[in-house]
């Protein structure tokens, strides 16, 4: 299933796309609730499909209404950092041996169709097209093996670094976590809908129409398998973690000369099967 977390007349509604439609998961499951995190927790995805092939008109979203990231405010937002080699090249870090695990905050989300946000303390805003995975069975000590059973589904998130801050320290926290700076979704798709763990699927990022990245899921260094095994073993896994899983290259900073997102420009996302994110950007 395509899921996508909508906002209409002031309210939320978790709906499934079914061809042109949205299906109001609610309304074929009237205790589903909208919380995607809450729902995984208690595995309330089993059966909707079959319920949403036979909702009837009542079931469908009329009239217009705006985007929701598919999880509003995750338990955590893990990020990978020089998850491509290509992107590693071009960096000035070593491709790295371990993966580059960082933090992100829930005040940075943006939901589809919403604006990205150019701050005014810095022209350095950068674009990384990047593929998500949903945790939808939490734990501690996933194996590799059993990792994938711990995925609920996956996403696409432009994960908008502000570079001149990103690279005041060591530490990248700054520059990954302005506020309204990481555009996510808009659909949450279901991990049958995808080869496992989303390899093979072609990403692409594009800023005012022009391809500025292109890569398949398969060149990432390390596999949402590995990913997953070894952030839990540091940390517990919760239903609703949503994991970031780094860019490919061609990110502005390293261009020559560079290319910053700013005030009017329009930023895509798309990864095949999964969904095109699509984000206006505007000055602070």
């Amino acid at each position: 299933m395509h899921i996508v977390h909508i906002k209409q007349n002031g309210n939320a509604i978790l709906a499934a796309r079914r061809g042109d439609e949205l299906v109001d998961l609610n309304k074929v499951s009237p205790c589903l609730g909208t919380e995607l995190p809450a729902i995984l927790a208690k595995g309330g995805l089993a059966g909707l499909a079959d319920k949403v092939a036979g909702a009837g008109a009542d079931a469908i979203v009329a009239g217009s209404y705006t985007y929701l990231s598919p999880v509003e405010r995750p338990p955590k937002i893990i990020c990978v950092g020089l998850n491509y080699a290509d992107h590693a090249k071009e960096s000035p870090y070593d491709r790295p041996d371990y993966p580059v695990l960082f933090l992100r905050v829930a005040t940075s989300l943006v939901p589809h169709g919403e604006p990205l946000i150019a701050p005014k303390c810095s022209e350095q805003f950068d674009y990384e097209g990047e593929m998500v995975a949903i945790i939808g069975k939490g734990g501690r000590h996933i194996s590799k093996d059993n990792a994938l059973e711990h995925v609920a589904g996956y996403s696409v998130f432009n994960e908008g670094s502000v570079r001149n801050y990103q690279f005041k320290s060591p530490q990248w926290t700054s520059g990954k976590n302005f506020d309204g700076s990481g555009g996510f979704g808009p659909d949450f798709v279901t991990a049958d809908e995808l080869p496992p763990g989303g390899r093979g699927l072609i990403l692409r990022t594009r800023l005012n129409g022009e391809t500025v990245q292109e890569a398949n899921t398969n060149d990432m260094l390390f596999s949402v398998e590995e990913i997953i095994a070894v952030a839990s073993e540091v940390m517990t896994l919760e239903p609703g973690d949503v994991l970031v899983l780094g860019t490919p290259a061609g990110v502005g900073a390293f261009r020559e000369p560079p290319l910053w997102m700013k005030d009017g420009d329009v930023c895509e996302v798309e990864v095949d099967q999964i969904c095109c994110l699509s984000n206006p950007v505007r000055g602070e």
